[in-house]
Parts: structure tokens; C-alpha cells; sequence
């Protein structure tokens, strides 16, 4: 149940991309929701139904990356957001996920921590209140990038950590 709702936050990452591309934002707002949402629960219905899984620890931030990197450009490209912004988030994805690659292959998954999920939450939140025509997510954006690079730090800590203890 819980995989499933991680593929339902994927295929909502399609309309929502195209809601904000068309100017429909009342319908990207829920579509975010709804992904913001599905965020929540598949973690908690996870743990619940002892569903948890390598798999799932690997799928669920993936499904997160592609959500908010491909809804975060289609605001790039209705020119709503800071470009160095959007560059520094894809970037830092880009290392942790190499990270967390070199992690798997040496048998090492990485779990997301407080630092990371601090920064989703920061990202779905700019998401909304970009959504939302707020100005404040703007501002949103630019924590979560704080966020992102203090816990990709906290990642890096964790790699050497682990290559060093192997």
C-alpha cells in the first residue's frame, strides 16, 4: 500500500507540472496538496503495516525528487523563481543521490534524516505557497535550499563515516 502511494504522488507530478505551465495554479495548489499529502502517509502506512522495505527507503526520495524538481521548473519556466535557486536544489540532489549510489553499492542506505526531511518539508512548502500566488514562496524556496546543502552536509558525514568504519 504504502509503494502505491508513492507511485500515486509520481503520476500526480504530470498534471501538476502542466496545471502550473497553463496558469491553473488553484489546480496545481491541489495537486501539491495531494502530494504534500501523499508524502505524509506513505512513510506512516509504511511503518503501520511493517511495509518497510529497501526498496521503499530507495523509491520514496526519488518519487520526492521528481515531484518537486519537475513542478520547481515549470515555475522556472513561467519565470517565478530564482533560477540559481532551482540550479543549487538540482545540483544538490544530483550529489546526494550519487552518494546515496555509492552507499547501495556498498550495501550502506542511507536513510533520509531529520535535516533532509526538514528540507522536503520546506520544498513542498514553497511549493504551495508559490502555488498559492503568496510571495512568501519565494523566500520558502530559498530556506529549503539552506536546508538542502546543511543536510547534504550532514549525508557526507555520514558516507565518510561509513567508508571509514568499512
Amino acid at each position: 500500500m504504502a509503494t502505491l502511494i508513492t507511485l500515486l504522488r509520481f503520476l500526480i507530478t504530470f498534471p501538476a507540472f502542466y496545471a502550473v505551465i497553463l496558469g491553473q495554479l488553484r489546480w496545481a495548489l491541489v495537486l501539491i496538496l495531494l502530494g504534500a499529502l501523499s508524502d505524509l502517509l506513505d512513510g506512516s502506512v509504511a511503518r503501520k503495516n511493517k511495509e518497510e522495505s529497501k526498496w521503499g527507503a530507495l523509491l520514496d526520495p526519488l518519487v520526492d525528487k521528481i515531484f518537486f524538481l519537475s513542478i520547481l521548473s515549470a515555475f522556472l519556466y513561467m519565470q517565478q523563481i530564482n533560477p540559481v535557486a532551482f540550479l543549487l536544489l538540482l545540483i544538490r540532489e544530483l550529489l546526494v543521490s550519487f552518494l546515496r549510489s555509492m552507499g547501495a553499492e556498498k550495501g550502506y542506505t542511507m536513510q533520509a534524516s531529520y535535516l533532509g526531511k526538514t528540507k522536503t518539508f520546506f520544498e513542498f512548502l514553497s511549493l504551495i505557497l508559490l502555488s498559492a500566488g503568496s510571495p512568501l514562496g519565494g523566500w520558502m524556496l530559498w530556506i529549503a535550499v539552506l536546508f538542502a546543502y546543511i543536510s547534504m552536509y550532514d549525508y557526507l558525514i555520514k558516507y565518510t563515516t561509513f567508508e571509514k568504519s568499512s
